[in-house]
């Protein structure tokens, strides 16, 4: 059964949990089991290392064509890792200044830089932590999701 679209829709990422919760404004529309990444315990902190990230993130695109069936783009990495990234020299100031940049205007970040990327809400099922960072629930409950938010959602991923 697909959710009505929400008017003030944002999704939440409990991760110790393995829940996904659809809202309109205040209001619970729906919840969702999901997996994670193959190392799921902590926030991302460079590409590779198998964590799904946590903080605060907004849809930036929606991949019709995934081959996960269907996924939503997550605006990973966040100006905080980048700020991270930088101060660590794991970034450039040139990479730095494209991340903040994408923030600035809500478009698309850069997706391979050392800090990770490439991090989405997809399908290929739920039973069990498997990405390499990405957030996974089965095909039908993609279909639902991907129907109910539009690119701009915002996110909210917690530990």
């Amino acid at each position: 059964m697909k959710p009505p679209t929400p008017v003030d829709g944002h999704l939440i990422i409990h991760k110790a949990e393995r829940k996904m919760e659809l809202f309109d404004g205040e209001k619970l529309l729906r919840s969702y089991k999901i997996a994670l990444g193959s190392c799921p315990v902590g926030d991302k902190e460079i590409e590779g290392d198998g964590k799904t990230p946590e903080g605060q993130y907004y849809v930036f695109v929606k991949n019709p064509e995934s081959k996960f069936h269907l996924s939503l783009g997550l605006s990973y990495p966040s100006r905080a890792s980048a700020e991270r990234g930088l101060a660590a020299g794991v970034i450039t100031r040139s990479e730095f200044d494209s991340i903040a940049g994408a923030h600035e205007h809500g478009t698309q970040l850069p997706q391979k830089t050392r800090l990770g990327g490439e991090i989405y809400v997809h399908g290929g099922g739920s039973a069990s932590d498997w990405t390499e960072g990405c957030i996974a629930m089965t095909d039908e409950e993609i279909e639902e999701v991907f129907a109910a938010v539009p690119v701009g959602t915002r996110v909210t991923i917690l530990p």
